[in-house]
């Protein structure tokens, strides 16, 4: 796959995951949960997030 689809392809895929983390942890934080019953969960969406950011550099971005 050339450096250049690979890289719209992990960019569009990386954003979907990222905007739907971070609509499910809004959705849970002002929901029925409330901030500090959503904030585990946001915590985790965190870290889930900053992984998936690390993947999409470390596969897509980053020449080997």
């Amino acid at each position: 796959m050339s450096y250049g689809i690979k890289l719209l392809m992990g960019f569009i895929g990386t954003a979907i995951l990222l905007i739907f983390i971070g609509g499910l942890s809004y959705s849970i934080s002002t929901g029925f949960a409330g901030f500090t019953g959503g904030l585990p969960f946001m915590v985790i969406a965190i870290v889930v997030c900053g992984a998936a950011l690390y993947d999409f550099w470390d596969e897509c971005v980053r020449k080997k």
